[in-house]
């Protein structure tokens, strides 16, 4: 029991630091609001337009592609690494991976996920 002992200091102290470094800038703060500082900061202009616009949902379309194929980069670098080790199952389980996303890839295509028009 006593090996966790420094552990259990150290957890309280750092909840005793964490509770204290949230608490204290309502404690010291002030509370007065005016218009300027509760306003939008646009490059020390005034706001051309309302912070909240809509965007085109093509934009996070593409976003989504993006992350998609971005990790499947990262799926990749490690399977090339270890290739030599993981034999025919890994290559083949990595073939599979990479013809269900070139799947998703042609049916995004065609339904013109990917078109701007």
């Amino acid at each position: 029991m006593y090996e966790f002992l420094g552990i259990l200091i150290y957890f309280f102290i750092a909840l005793a630091l964490s509770l204290l470094l949230l608490g204290l800038p309502f404690l010291v703060s002030t509370r007065k609001a005016d218009p300027e500082k509760i306003s939008a900061y646009e490059c020390g202009f005034d706001p051309f337009d309302d912070a909240r616009g809509r965007f085109d949902i093509q934009f996070y379309l593409v976003a989504i592609l993006f992350i998609i194929f971005d990790l499947e980069v990262a799926f990749l670098f490690p399977w090339a690494l270890t290739l030599n080790k993981i034999g025919y199952f890994g290559f083949w389980s990595m073939m599979l991976f990479l013809f269900i996303l070139t799947v998703g890839f042609i049916y995004e295509w065609r339904k013109g996920a990917l078109d701007w028009s």
